[in-house]
């Protein structure tokens, strides 16, 4: 148990309220429309996102990086590969989902994505722009 059902009941702030705190944070860290939503069967996620914290969706991108679907094609095409892969805690907490995530896409980048990229070019697209813009 990650005692998250918990910690939630137990909360004095409210959805709208923490709506609030987390758009503030990440408007801190990325720009408008540039952001995709991203994690592990994040899905789940958006369907909570796109009811309950509206303004915190339209501030990200349409476009969402589902480190699941990474997972499962690595599972299937690279199945070597796969085996050492970083396995998940399943804390079901935030902060450990999100790390756990970003180590776990690190890692399938190293080792199943490996051809380099222009390192300036890359960071333009990651960003959200055209490949043109790069040229």
């Amino acid at each position: 148990q990650s005692g998250l059902t918990k910690a939630v009941k137990e909360s004095k702030i409210s959805l709208q309220q923490a709506e609030y705190e987390f758009l503030s944070f990440v408007r801190q860290q990325t720009p408008p429309g540039l952001c995709p939503l991203a994690g592990n069967s994040v899905h789940a996620d958006k369907k909570f996102l796109d009811k309950y914290m509206p303004q915190f969706m339209r501030h990200l991108h349409y476009r969402i990086i589902d480190v699941s679907t990474v997972k499962e094609l690595c599972r299937r095409w690279y199945p070597e590969e796969y085996e050492f892969a970083p396995k998940k805690a399943a804390s079901h907490r935030a902060l450990d989902d999100i790390r756990e995530s970003i180590k776990e896409l690190q890692f399938y980048r190293e080792h199943i994505f490996k051809r380099k990229t222009d390192e300036k070019k890359r960071k333009l697209i990651e960003n959200g722009e055209s490949d043109k813009a790069a040229s």
